[in-house]
């Protein structure tokens, strides 16, 4: 249906890219003195192709499911490419899972071999063969066993075999989504989906070339990073340094020095949260040299908005560009020259806050079943608060039939060939999401711009009515409520219910410089019952939503929660996406309370 342009395939898309950039390096990974060791794109070729034979030797074939779980490493790439080179399907699992989240999915998908990182997930998918006959075997990537990749790649090194070419509409990767309230489902992107999004998405940034470098955080398990990473960056020339864990991301960021970032909103967020407190901290001339900084890179924007400039505020820009901001770049690295940022939609206040100290953050949509850019700000054109134009080669319709009489969005329905394969094993979820035509109901909604931009308005499974028969979107009121310093997390409900209320986990940090300042002494715990702190709070976040909030959608109760919303207790998803339903069902009774 679809012509898709060469490279049509990951093989090919790999096989050009190492030809054309063998001596540049692919990957830095962290050595055990502090530093980063390269590794080219010709070292990781040879791997490949020893991983190749090994499968091959193992009798994976077109079609065969082999799987892997682990957080991004090169390994992770090696095999993915291995497996596309035998015209296999990959199907990415996360290390941070649930065993029997693994094991619904080893089975469902027909994993014919697994690999994974290290002993500790052997130990626990150790007995899956005995329970899943498909599975064959399963081998250990950091491992001295017999078991292990090396093994399998020292087979391969001693046999062999050519890559086999898929054509555009051959599955290259099983990825299953989050399931909350059901089972996972698996989403069949083919090698055509991929290809055609990257090279698309690549277009829109064409200052991205071989030899620059990025950042990576978000995990390879799913399509985000997965195309918008990975595959872009192999295609362009890029070389991509990884984040060991949040906690080490400041110090990884100054070793790696990337030039672009791809992440999500929530790392940008806790960025602007961090500068912010610094800022006051320090008070004084700083602050004011900060506010004065801030204010003038405002006055240059709005002007270029405008289509005007003024000499004298660009010559004020420069100056305090290079006292003010390039110090805070320097805690990026020092040589960012932009970031890309989806799953969520950015808050519009932190863009803005991003493009004047010189980090232009542009903001996309799309998701797993759209391989998934669907649109995107660039370069070449961007709005800040929309997540940018459509994509070449797309098409978006706006189904207002199931809206709201005189609303200007509706449902986003997308056409294009980056559309999903399906589900598998799944035609009856199939047929539900994808039209006789062709196209992909988003479960979205948004609108379209005069100019082609495209604004998210709520997601449709997450959107409620009050019992007065308003309708609510929580998340545009949480984001709100997350710019609040008081604030780290927060989250809105009011499903057929007459008012809205809210969960708020408190930033500890900023609460405890307001307790001293109060004379309040004690453990941080001890703000829970505080009705001071929670006055100033509860004022503070209504406060702050009546200015953009209609009365009934400002939560009218609160209450305060002692555990942030992560992906290791099951409130986020691995791309930081709140999981309405698991938060709702912990704090059930709670909830309710606050409607008693």
């Amino acid at each position: 249906m679809w012509a898709y342009e060469k490279p049509d395939n990951l093989v090919e898309w790999w096989i050009e890219s190492e030809k054309k950039y063998k001596d540049t390096p692919l990957f830095l990974t962290h050595d055990n003195r502090g530093g980063l060791n390269p590794i080219k794109y010709g070292e990781i070729g040879v791997r490949i192709n020893n991983a190749r034979g090994g499968l091959a030797a193992l009798g994976v074939g077109a079609g065969d499911a082999v799987g892997i779980i682990s957080n991004n490493r090169p390994e992770w790439a090696i095999l993915a490419f291995a497996v596309y080179g035998r015209n296999a399907r990959f199907v990415p699992m996360y290390e941070k899972e649930l065993e029997k989240t693994w094991k619904y999915i080893i089975r469902d998908s027909g994993l014919k071999f697994l690999i994974v990182s290290n002993h500790d997930i052997y130990e626990k998918v150790k007995e899956f063969p005995s329970e899943i006959p498909a599975l064959k075997n399963i081998y250990i990537i950091d491992s001295d066993s017999e078991n292990n990749l090396a093994a399998l790649e020292r087979i391969g090194e001693k046999d062999p075999v050519t890559p086999l070419i898929p054509v555009p509409d051959d599955i290259a990767v099983l990825i299953y989504t989050s399931g909350t309230t059901a089972d996972p489902k698996g989403v069949l992107l083919s090698h055509g989906n991929i290809t055609y999004n990257a090279l698309t998405g690549h277009r829109l940034f064409p200052d991205l070339r071989e030899g620059l470098v990025g950042i990576s955080m978000l995990p390879w398990a799913h399509s985000y990073a997965i195309t918008a990473e990975l595959t872009s960056w192999i295609h362009f020339g890029g070389t991509l340094g990884f984040m060991r864990d949040v906690s080490t991301l400041a110090e990884d960021m100054r070793l790696v020095r990337p030039h672009f970032i791809v992440s999500v909103p929530r790392v940008f967020n806790k960025v602007y949260d961090v500068i912010q407190m610094r800022m006051s901290e320090q008070g004084g001339f700083k602050k004011k040299l900060f506010d004065v900084a801030c204010f003038t890179a405002k006055q240059k924007r709005e002007l270029s908005e405008a289509g005007k400039t003024s000499l004298a505020i660009n010559i004020k820009h420069a100056l305090l560009d290079k006292i003010v901001f390039s110090k805070i770049r320097e805690v990026v690295g020092g040589r960012i020259i932009g970031a890309m940022t989806g799953s969520a939609v950015m808050n519009k206040n932190i863009a803005e806050f991003f493009f004047d100290i010189g980090i232009s953050i542009y903001d996309c949509y799309g998701l797993t079943e759209t391989s998934p850019g669907v649109s995107m700000n660039s370069p070449l054109a961007w709005r800040i608060g929309s997540v940018g134009k459509i994509m070449e080669g797309q098409k978006v319709v706006i189904d207002k039939s199931a809206s709201e009489e005189g609303a200007e969005d509706g449902e986003i329905i997308v056409y294009g060939p980056n559309v999903m394969k399906g589900y598998h094993n799944k035609p009856q979820e199939t047929t539900a999401v994808i039209m006789p035509d062709g196209g992909f109901r988003t479960g979205d909604r948004g609108r379209l711009d005069e100019d082609g931009f495209l604004w998210i308005t709520g997601r449709i499974k997450e959107q409620y009515k009050l019992s007065n028969g308003k309708y609510v979107f929580p998340a545009a009121i949480e984001e709100e409520i997350k710019l609040l310093p008081k604030v780290a997390n927060a989250m809105v409900y009011g499903d057929g219910k007459p008012y809205n209320v809210c969960l708020v986990y408190p930033d500890f940090e900023v609460a405890s410089r307001w307790a001293a300042e109060k004379g309040i002494s004690g453990e941080l715990v001890d703000l829970f019952v505080n009705e001071d702190f929670k006055e100033a709070l509860e004022d503070e976040i209504k406060d702050h939503l009546s200015e953009t909030f209609g009365r009934y959608e400002i939560p009218e109760k609160f209450y305060l929660i002692d555990e942030d919303f992560t992906v290791d207790n099951k409130m986020l998803t691995q791309t930081m996406k709140l999981k309405r339903r698991n938060v709702i069902d912990k704090y059930a009774d709670d909830i309710e309370k606050l409607y008693s």
